[in-house]
């Protein structure tokens, strides 16, 4: 012990009295500490009688306590119930959530380090009212989009804005369906806010419509230097609701029922001898795959051998410290995900650094630099993988003898397709992206309470995206191969004045003033050849190809001009007022409309903090909040209010065809921004010293001059002009509830439930004619529609009543053929005939479904006793339908490719109760249309993630020279209850659709990446 030093012992007790097992007891400024033991005493050394020791315990208020003359101290550590002293970030500052007059939701560390995952957007599923999160994906990364109280666009994104310490990322969708966030490592974030209503989102004006989400990442503490180290490893395997396909035998009984049934269905092409061929006997000779009686010497399960069960691991480590004066924090990540699926993955190396300095007592700088690359092999960058594990025949091995792979096109007149493990051996899509975030800021105090902040901001994104296809795939190209680069560069400049000020103790006062420019840079270009002579070099040497290359470039800019300001006004602190408006303007615009206002107003009545209310032992927080405002949508395409020029022109002059350039697209300089107006009334409740938190919102969402093509006189030369002509509305309603169940040293429980509500209906379009091909593949009849009166992206098709039966014969054969021209027999869909024209045609179509749920929410249970903690997250969504499109060819057809096995409940003479039209050989005529069978309701309740975990006592940690050590062990997507019987999971978007249409497009199954259940071992430690 040194000259002034002592021991000093104590014990760490709750309000009530009771021990607090585990309390952290730390010499402030050092790593010295101590824990308390299972009577809450603790023993530790300290250097002097001005040393501070820092009292921690989870779910407590931190206490720092001066030791003085004292060698004996008694601690009483507070619950931290009240909440509502937490500051919340907001557009250009941060508030108290007790002073918050719009809705804002909020998401910790803690909380996203329940549930660890590849991306911010995953983290959040089900974490909070208002927003909707949708996984869309099995894959690596997920494919998540994030809707924020519904859609407010047609042709502009409907994606939020995300700022990451102050940085704007791009709100355009990057290569497959990916954002920009998606790039960010999220163990870098330590809290995460969703500004919802035009009072909070108004400050972002013209990038607000679609809600925003501030993100915020970890700096450095003065006298708190730590270093931490996090890593799990998991691994995927197959998840709830697998398709279940026919096997070898059922197969084969199905394929000889089909033959046999062309006769009823094509019976003078069955006379002719025009089907003959198709007679499975001489068809199974293939001593490869057949013994001399045509049975089949393989039964191949496609799902198992399509993918694999392979070790992902993830590891981070970070750094941070520093004084008083100068803080800084340093972290490394690096990710390493195998999919489900085999050959895809997804890389991630990941670097930040953050520092802030108080250089004078007036000025202070610092500044953030990130940089990510991620590396994939996306495997569903179209049908063809998913499709085919579906489709492979189960007759067929995965190689031949010779080491060649099997593929359903080696089977007489089957259709010409690759096994889906050929195709996964054969092909590569590797999407390298890089990006790097930085921010530089300084902050000026001119007097108390007035300072200038200035920030200069930039985002620099760089999409590879390189693909090669075998030989034997391409086969007549010869093997391809392409190479593409895109680069995307943002910068900002933002100078903004608050001052803050208090008088006569019950006016306060908080004034925001500022300017902003920014602008965004893309380039483009991309280059492909075909014609190997050897499959080694793919696209790693495209000079290997034969052909010529086709190569391609391209490039474009917009910028903003802004104004911006805020003011905050507080009476009594009861009575809470905020008025906030942004001038944006936008080079994408029209010349007659390149700036717009954005304004917004918002009160709030702290009713709790009145004197009728001060004996009240229940009620301990009670506020009432409205605001009204206007944001804007600026996401469209740059250039959009111009003329542009195009090549695709062509005449003939002296008998010579010459191509030529001219005016492709009316500009219209009129052409302004999409805006929403929104009204919110919100009530947020405490009640039981806070330990129950409550809070509702209604709101109504009007969008209007929505931006849509709208026809002009042919004699203009053009067809279509884009105009501010549209408007839909959003309304709906949040709620969400927090508790604490019970609280004590030994045992918590915490409770966090969410729902919300939105019905959205488009009131008006740019002709009173319906919108079609607004979302899907696009390889049918149209999936979905956009109609005046009803929710966008409806789903649009025929009714299907079931199938003709053997009494309705008659009344089948009097329907105009919708079967190849052939009779419609029993055995065959029987739709709802609308008009009663004896013919089904486009007039019988009508709304079938919708994608988007009328309520969704998460609900989540934490228990903790004594060291161990256990979490059990839910995740639920009501009235949600599903469009099952892999009926069509699964279901549908048969003797192409295998089927489900629901085709084994087809219609039979004996089996007429049913919805699937009798087994037949499709080139005997047959039927698929977009129909209400392949609509199922697709609510379901999802086992999110179950986390079982334990930190270890003070006395092992010390032992070990660490502050801290848990481990844990999760299983994610553990189960998945549905009200119908679906193929695959209900929350997922189709394969092989336009990024443009990905909106609407929700719920519709083609094909997907399968969803897998994740088992996880972790490990966090601190010292």
């Amino acid at each position: 012990m040194g000259q002034n030093s002592k021991v000093v012992t104590g014990k760490v007790t709750d309000a009530t009295g009771e021990a607090i097992i585990g309390a952290s007891v730390a010499v402030k400024g050092t790593t010295k500490g101590a824990g308390t033991d299972v009577n809450g005493n603790f023993k530790i050394e300290v250097p002097s009688n001005s040393t501070v020791l820092v009292v921690s315990f989870v779910g407590y208020d931190t206490q720092e306590i001066v030791v003085g003359n004292k060698t004996t101290l008694d601690i009483v550590l507070t619950s931290k119930e009240n909440v509502l002293d937490e500051m919340v970030v907001i557009g250009y500052g941060t508030q108290k959530k007790s002073d918050l007059t719009g809705a804002v939701g909020a998401v910790k560390q803690e909380q996203l380090l329940e549930r660890p995952a590849a991306s911010l957007n995953q983290a959040l599923s089900g974490r909070m009212s208002g927003v909707q999160v949708n996984t869309n994906s099995g894959r690596p990364g997920g494919r998540t989009t994030i809707r924020v109280r519904g859609f407010s666009s047609i042709n502009s994104s409907n994606n939020p804005l995300y700022v990451v310490d102050g940085v704007m990322l791009p709100q355009n969708n990057q290569a497959q369906f990916s954002s920009a966030i998606d790039y960010i490592n999220p163990n870098d974030i330590v809290s995460v806010e969703v500004l919802k209503d035009a009072s909070s989102t108004a400050i972002y004006g013209a990038r607000g419509a679609n809600g925003v989400i501030l993100v915020t990442t970890k700096k450095g503490k003065a006298n708190e230097s730590q270093v931490t180290y996090s890593s799990d490893f998991s691994v995927n395997t197959i998840g709830p609701n697998r398709p279940e396909v026919l096997n070898a035998k059922e197969y084969m009984a199905v394929e000889d029922l089909a033959w046999a049934n062309m006769q009823k269905y094509d019976p003078v092409g069955w006379a002719a001898g025009r089907w003959a061929y198709l007679n499975p006997k001489l068809r199974r000779t293939d001593p490869r795959v057949f013994d001399a009686q045509g049975n089949p010497l393989y039964d191949t399960d496609w799902f198992k051998e399509s993918t694999q069960t392979k070790l992902s691991q993830n590891h981070q480590l970070g750094f941070n410290g520093g004084n008083e004066r100068t803080q800084y924090s340093f972290s490394l990540g690096y990710r390493d995900d195998q999919g489900l699926i085999k050959t895809s993955y997804m890389k991630r190396y990941a670097g930040r650094f953050t520092i802030d300095d108080q250089i004078k007592k007036w000025l202070k700088v610092g500044g953030t630099l990130a940089y990510n690359n991620q590396s994939e092999n996306v495997v569903d960058i179209n049908d063809a993988v998913a499709r085919q594990i579906v489709e492979d025949f189960p007759f067929l091995p995965v190689q031949y003898a010779d080491g060649t792979y099997a593929n359903n096109r080696d089977f007489p007149f089957a259709e010409g397709t690759f096994s889906s493990v050929h195709r996964l051996m054969g092909r590569k899509y590797i999407l390298n992206t890089q990006t790097t975030t930085g921010s530089l800021y300084s902050n000026i105090t001119f007097a108390k309470g007035l300072e200038m902040k200035t920030v200069f901001g930039a985002n620099i994104m760089t999409q590879e995206n390189n693909q090669s296809t075998t030989r034997t795939l391409a086969i007549g190209e010869q093997g391809t191969a392409s190479a593409s680069n895109q680069k995307q560069t943002f910068w900002s400049l933002e100078n903004f004045l608050t001052y803050n000020k208090t008088f006569n103790k019950i006016h306060a006062f908080t004034g925001l003033l500022g300017v902003s420019w920014q602008q965004t840079d893309f380039f483009n270009i991309a280059a492909s050849v075909r014609g190997f002579a050897t499959d080694y070099f793919g696209f790693n040497n495209l000079g290997a190809g034969s052909t010529l290359p086709a190569v391609g470039s391209g490039a474009s800019r917009f910028a903003f001009n802004s104004y911006f300001g805020r003011i905050n006004y507080s009476l009594s602190n009861k009575y809470l007022f905020t008025f906030t408006g942004r001038a944006d303007g936008s080079s994408r615009f029209g010349e007659n409309s390149k700036f717009a206002f954005f304004p917004s107003g918002a009160f709030a009545w702290k009713i709790s903090e009145e004197e009728f209310m001060s004996k009240n032992t229940v009620i301990s927080n009670l506020k009432l909040r409205t605001s009204y405002g206007l944001t804007g949508n600026s996401e469209i395409p740059s250039y959009s209010s111009l003329s542009l020029l195009s090549s695709n022109y062509a005449t003939i002059y002296n008998d010579t065809r010459v191509s030529g350039t001219g005016i492709s697209r009316l500009a219209n300089p009129n052409l302004k921004w999409e805006k929403t107006a929104q009204a919110d009334v919100g009530l947020e409740i405490g009640l039981f010293s806070n330990r129950v938190n409550i809070e509702a919102d209604f709101y109504y969402r009007k969008t209007t001059d929505m931006l849509l093509d709208a026809p002009v006189p042919q004699t203009s030369g053009y067809s279509t002009i884009r105009r501010n002509v549209g408007s839909m509305q959003n309304k709906g309603f949040e709620f969400a509830v927090n508790t604490v169940n019970f609280n004590s040293a030994k045992f918590r429980w915490n409770t966090n439930f969410n729902i919300s509500f939105n019905q959205n209906k488009v009131l008006s379009l740019a002709t009173p004619s319906d919108i079609f091909n607004v979302g899907g593949p696009n390889f049918t009849n149209p999936t979905n529609i956009i109609r005046i009166g009803e929710p966008v992206g409806s789903f649009w098709g025929l009714t299907r009543l079931g199938v003709w039966s053997e009494a309705e014969r008659d009344q089948a054969a009097k329907f105009t053929s919708y079967r190849n021209g052939l009779t419609i027999l029993p055995g065959d869909i029987k739709y709802l005939d609308v008009n009663g024209d004896n013919a089904i045609t486009d007039a019988d179509r009508s709304i079938i479904g919708n994608g988007s749920p009328k309520f969704w929410g998460g609900f989540t249970n934490t228990w903790k006793y004594g060291n161990l903690d256990l979490t059990l997250e839910l995740q639920y969504s009501y009235g949600n339908d599903v469009m099952m499109m892999n009926l069509h060819a699964s279901e549908d057809r048969q003797a192409l490719a295998n089927s489900y096995k629901s085709v084994l409940n087809a219609w039979t003479p004996q089996n007429q109760n049913t919805m699937i039209a009798e087994i037949r050989d499709t080139r005997a005529g047959y039927v698929t249309n977009v129909d209400s069978w392949w609509i199922k309701d697709g609510s379901f309740l999802r086992g999110k993630n179950l986390l079982l975990g334990y930190t270890f006592p003070n006395s092992t940690t010390e032992r070990l020279k660490l502050s801290r050590l848990r481990v844990y062990a999760s299983a994610q997507n553990f189960f998945l209850l549905l009200k119908d019987k679906i193929v695959g999971d209900p929350e997922v978007t189709p394969t092989n659709q336009g990024d443009g249409n990905s909106a609407f497009s929700q719920g519709m199954i083609w094909h997907n990446y399968p969803k897998p259940t994740v088992y996880m071992l972790g490990l966090q430690l601190a010292f």
